[in-house]
């Protein structure tokens, strides 16, 4: 596959928000990607632009002849586009193109995405769905300190679980108009129910559900000078307590995922906790930045179980597939992420569905995250 032109634009995200569209005109077409933006993101994420999105979009433009004489021939062959980009545009820009020249190969391969990355690829990841926000995803005063309370329905089947999220998110409001008297039934950034309940609370209403849990706890976002800032109730909790903290809701709550309870320089607490609460989940996002130097010292210092791969926050899918290779040699299970400002790219579920990961984690409902469980049903359908 020949790459003859490349361009970008700016489109608007699920928050209104800008984001880039990268557009190439190839041998055997032409083929669009964007990439998502997070709002909540890691100290040790790549920067989503060089300097801004419209110097991006000025900057790739100018890269159409050096691709001419490329073949792209497999999904190693990415690696060629991240040699002529090198440093040149940021993660989003470099997720989009690399993304547009991989629907162009399997374009020209007459092969669906996934399979550029692995044709064998069998088992479907579990979803993971959003149900009640707070956080830097959350604009209301009062909230819970906790980012995501998550629904995990424990079946294979992409089509059962999305219709069990979708049912017991509507079950959730009305649980949540009972329980807060100031719920309107607004929704967040990733379209999560919005309330003035805090984590214990909303816990217990969830925890009547006949459904896996789990909660992104996002700590760095209320971790300052070595405490953990909560607000709702106030109160301050040094790394012991806050450790002797998460590990009673684990146990109380029946929590199987816990994503980064700790800040992100702490791999020492992550491992505690693991130690503590084997049989659940305990996740490393900002901690580990779909980074694989990162990964390895978490892998090396026992401090996770399972890894959130988000390609925008490394801007690398080769980087992406050296995380994926070694988390599957270390056991540590792949959690497929969407970002909080979304578009209607739908092939992060090719990504998850070829790398094999474990878990799609891509919200509830919401057309930008419904674009992705929808293509994950399509796989399903052609696959099973």
């Amino acid at each position: 596959m020949i790459i003859k032109e490349v361009s970008a634009s700016s489109i608007k995200d699920s928050r209104g928000d800008k984001t880039i569209l990268v557009t190439i005109k190839t041998n055997v077409g032409s083929f669009k990607a964007s990439s998502p933006t997070g709002k909540s993101t890691g100290k040790y994420e790549v920067n989503c632009y060089k300097k801004s999105i419209d110097n991006d979009i000025k900057t790739i433009k100018s890269f159409s002849e050096y691709f001419s004489n490329e073949n792209i021939d497999s999904y190693d062959d990415l690696r060629r586009i991240e040699d002529i980009v090198d440093r040149q545009i940021g993660g989003n820009t470099i997720f989009a193109l690399e993304s547009a020249a991989l629907k162009a190969l399997a374009k020209e391969k007459k092969k669906q995405v996934w399979q550029m990355i692995n044709e064998k690829a069998s088992n479907l990841p579990r979803l993971v769905g959003n149900c009640v926000g707070g956080g830097k995803h959350t604009t209301s005063d009062k909230k819970p300190d906790f980012q995501e309370f998550l629904l995990i329905p424990d079946t294979n089947s992409v089509q059962e679980a999305y219709e069990i999220n979708k049912k017991i998110k509507k079950q959730v409001e009305q649980d949540l108009k009972k329980r807060d008297d100031n719920f309107k039934a607004k929704k967040n950034d990733e379209n999560a129910w919005v309330t003035a309940l805090n984590e214990k609370e909303i816990l217990d209403i969830l925890n009547k559900k006949n459904i896996s849990l789990g909660v992104d706890i996002a700590s760095s976002g209320f971790y300052k000078r070595g405490k953990y800032h909560y607000f709702n109730p106030m109160l301050d909790r040094t790394e012991e307590e806050q450790t002797y903290y998460i590990e009673n809701l684990i146990k109380n709550s029946k929590l199987f995922y816990v994503e980064d309870p700790f800040n992100e320089e702490n791999f020492e607490s992550f491992g505690k906790l693991l130690k503590k609460c084997p049989n659940s989940l305990i996740v490393g996002d900002d901690l580990t930045t779909t980074n694989p130097t990162r990964l390895k010292r978490a892998i090396d210092e026992k401090s996770i179980n399972a890894i959130i791969v988000k390609p925008n926050q490394i801007g690398s899918l080769i980087k992406v597939k050296e995380v994926c290779e070694m988390a599957r040699k270390n056991n540590i299970k792949m959690v497929f992420s969407h970002r909080s400002g979304e578009t209607d790219e739908s092939i992060l579920a090719d990504l998850a569905f070829g790398f094999q990961a474990d878990f799609l984690k891509c919200g509830i409902d919401g057309k930008e995250r419904e674009a992705k469980i929808k293509r994950l049903i399509e796989i399903e359908k052609k696959t099973k």
